[in-house]
């Protein structure tokens, strides 16, 4: 959710301090003299919508899934991040940082037992640093995502140790979520966002792991997958009384979806929730439910010292289901790049004990407070 929503969306690394946690959300303009353009319900236009929105305050395409590796499988979290500043349009300086640009990449190996986790940010315009508004084309630091005119996703990240190649073919048509892809991440008008997600992507990918100790690495490894993809702009503010969210897109092995967020307060209560549970078709099953989210656990970053849950039970009138991680430690550490830590994690669902699907569960807000 860019609170999510993506959650809801503090991207916006300037305004941050370096202290604060978050995770997918656009960092968002107070309510007096707004330069950035408000979500309006309207219909979402393909491939238009696949390109950058630079008007609105911040956008982020995501892309998760699992790697079918033995003896472990092996999770991957890629994320790009648009923000636009303050500066004003008019700035005739070529430095003016009128748009900024991030980006992660995390493998969680479980042998390994934490997150080989990289990040780069720059301010789009010099060399190498550039989106498309026409269609998703974005490339930062010799990183790139690109979607190919027969619907292909491309994806280069060369980190620091390791290197990942990509290629992502969508199961079929992007699916809207909201009304139309007109996300409410709070109960009123203003707190939303334009979103669309593309699960079940059929995954091929390269992967060279790096040893920067001793300048060696592995041969190149290719694997098969399945990814979920998300693309999110906004310039809302997250909703009073929120810390953060969690959120969750998984794919699960029927060949259905489920996304679900709540945005929660200090106390863990929650504020606002969606539930979008699809076919293989892609047809709503529930949606809007009152879901429960019943944390279960904790484990301790050693890094941030952020307690987060180890898991949740998640509560419908119709269903009862278990999230259980690849591993514990799956912290992202990105006070170099957006700022701050937050917690991007494989996980599997459960049913009766049995694994039902598998995707990425998301958490914000539980070391400090959200704040500009």
């Amino acid at each position: 959710m860019e609170s999510h929503t993506r959650r809801l969306w503090l991207k916006q690394a300037l305004i941050l301090s370096a202290t604060q946690p978050w995770a997918a959300v656009p960092a968002f303009a107070s309510n007096s003299a707004s330069p950035y353009p408000t979500v309006q319900p309207q219909a979402l236009v393909f491939p238009r919508d696949f390109g950058a929105h630079p008007a609105f305050r911040t956008e982020w395409w995501y892309l998760t899934g699992w790697l079918n590796a033995s003896p472990q499988p092996i999770g991957f979290q890629i994320t790009f991040f648009r923000s636009r500043t303050r500066h004003p349009d008019d700035n005739p300086s070529r430095f003016a940082p009128q748009q900024l640009m991030f980006a992660h990449a995390a493998l969680a190996l479980p042998n390994e037992g934490k997150l080989r986790h990289s990040q780069t940010s720059a301010r789009v315009g010099p060399a190498g640093v550039a989106f498309e508004t026409a269609d998703t084309a974005l490339q930062l630091s010799g990183w790139t995502l690109k979607r190919t005119p027969d619907d292909r996703y491309d994806i280069f990240i060369p980190a620091d140790d390791f290197t990942l190649t990509i290629e992502a073919t969508p199961a079929g048509a992007p699916v809207l979520r909201g009304e139309s892809g007109y996300s409410l991440k709070g109960p009123s008008a203003e707190l939303a966002s334009y979103y669309y997600s593309r699960p079940q992507m059929s995954v091929q990918a390269t992967l060279t792991l790096k040893d920067t100790t001793s300048n060696s690495q592995t041969a190149p490894q290719n694997f098969s997958g399945t990814a979920w993809f998300d693309h999110e702009w906004s310039s809302s503010l997250l909703m009073d009384g929120a810390v953060g969210w969690d959120w969750i897109g998984i794919n699960l092995f029927d060949g259905g979806s489920l996304m679900g967020f709540r945005i929660r307060d200090a106390a863990g209560q929650t504020l606002f929730s969606e539930w979008d549970w699809r076919d293989a078709q892609g047809h709503r099953i529930s949606a809007k439910a009152n879901a429960d989210w019943v944390p279960f656990g904790s484990w301790r970053s050693p890094r941030s010292l952020i307690v987060y849950p180890e898991g949740f039970t998640l509560k419908t009138p119709d269903q009862q289901w278990q999230l259980k991680t690849l591993m514990a430690d799956q912290e992202v550490d990105a006070r170099a790049s957006t700022g701050g830590f937050y917690y991007e994690g494989a996980v599997e669902l459960l049913e009766n004990g049995q694994a039902i699907g598998r995707g990425y569960l998301e958490l914000t807000g539980y070391g400090e407070p959200l704040r500009l």
